[in-house]
């Protein structure tokens, strides 16, 4: 059978599937030995691109794009990703994963742009992404689209009930969305902030039907909440880019763990600072029970005991961008330097220089 032919067959014949096997002829699903790492990349002329490598540095796809790109959504059990256009891009590009063939340049519809982040529901059907209404700019909404063969098709959006959302997140269940409002207002083809003065950030958990279930905020007005990861059993952590003054002593990670209020997540001082006010990528290992973060602006690695939040690595990386978990710890990448692997499976944690290329890594990293 042909793959547009097995596409054509409908994602939900092919999702039953999936469970039942680990591949559908010829197509190879996400469950080998060896993680891919998809990612967005630059070249040294600036130009953009969507690559995929095996961590031993063998390269998979490097495909150019128009629009540079933020985060990777992996498709639960098909070998595609969607590359969301970063913020305010109006394109994103969905990606055979086996080969980088360009699928689909997904472009936003009038009156909106992209944030950077979707996800795939588990059924592989339905991808839904943040995006501005840049007819009401900041009014946050969710893109909902549906899967067709190799397209991605835009049936209606929700709100996400906040100003300028960033990433979303599935919780466990599969049907309650995470969706972290960044707070911040903007105009459209623009990265400048209008409403600092007036910031409005929050934490908002809804059904994927669109009913609001609950939206908590902290208490620091202009800490704005980005990134996010959640663990297997629901337990929830963000991080902020504080916008108000550099010397503000303001905590820049928070939890919420199931059944508890949104609250910060007790950091040291030492750490804080290092922070410069800003993270960016956030993951964690539900296995080893571990988070982990990026702080580029201050060149520093972080990984905490979820549970305890004892400190259990803080270590230099210039220009840290993604972090994602792998079965020994976690992978950063390096806007200037050598990707790193941090083995957390001692005390001690480890690090070595992955044989990837070095430098031009985006924000975010993805490992399927």
């Amino acid at each position: 059978m042909s793959r547009r032919a097995m596409l054509g067959l409908g994602v939900s014949t092919l999702a039953a599937a999936a469970m039942a096997t680990t591949a559908i002829k010829g197509w190879t699903l996400f469950n080998g030995a060896q993680p891919l790492l998809l990612s967005a990349r630059n070249n040294s002329a600036g130009e953009h691109f969507a690559v995929g490598y095996q961590l031993d540095g063998s390269q998979v796809f490097a495909t150019r794009v128009a629009e540079r790109c933020h985060d990777v959504i992996t498709h639960p059990f098909l070998p595609m990703a969607l590359f969301v256009g970063r913020r305010p891009s109006t394109e994103s590009y969905l990606i055979d994963t086996r080969d980088g063939r360009l699928l689909q340049t997904l472009k936003s519809p009038a009156q909106r742009h992209f944030y950077g982040h979707a996800v795939f529901h588990k059924d592989g059907e339905w991808l839904y992404a943040t995006e501005n209404d840049t007819s009401d700019p900041g009014r946050g909404v969710l893109g909902v689209y549906r899967l067709e063969g190799e397209h991605l098709l835009r049936t209606g959006e929700l709100s996400t009930h906040g100003i300028g959302p960033h990433q979303l997140l599935w919780l466990p269940d599969g049907e309650t969305l995470a969706v972290a409002n960044g707070g911040i207002r903007t105009e459209a083809d623009s990265r400048v902030e209008m409403n600092l003065d007036a910031m409005d950030s929050s934490l908002v958990l809804l059904h994927r039907n669109g009913r609001l279930i609950s939206q908590e905020q902290l208490p620091e007005r202009m800490n704005s909440v980005r990134h996010m990861a959640v663990a297997a059993d629901g337990t929830l952590v963000t991080g902020q880019q504080y916008m108000g003054a550099a010397d503000d002593a303001v905590p820049l990670l928070a939890i919420k763990r199931p059944g508890q209020p949104f609250e910060h997540f007790p950091v040291a001082e030492a750490q804080r600072q290092l922070m410069n006010q800003y993270t960016a990528s956030v993951a964690i290992h539900s296995e080893l029970r571990l988070l982990a973060l990026t702080a580029p602006r201050g060149n520093r690695v972080f990984i905490w005991d979820l549970d305890s939040a004892e400190l259990r690595l803080d270590a230099p990386l210039a220009d840290c961008a993604g972090v994602g978990a792998v079965a020994e710890g976690f992978v950063v990448s390096s806007g200037v330097g050598r990707c790193r692997l941090y083995d957390c499976r001692r005390p001690q944690i480890a690090s070595q220089p992955l044989q990837l290329p070095a430098g031009l890594w985006d924000n975010h990293l993805r490992l399927a």
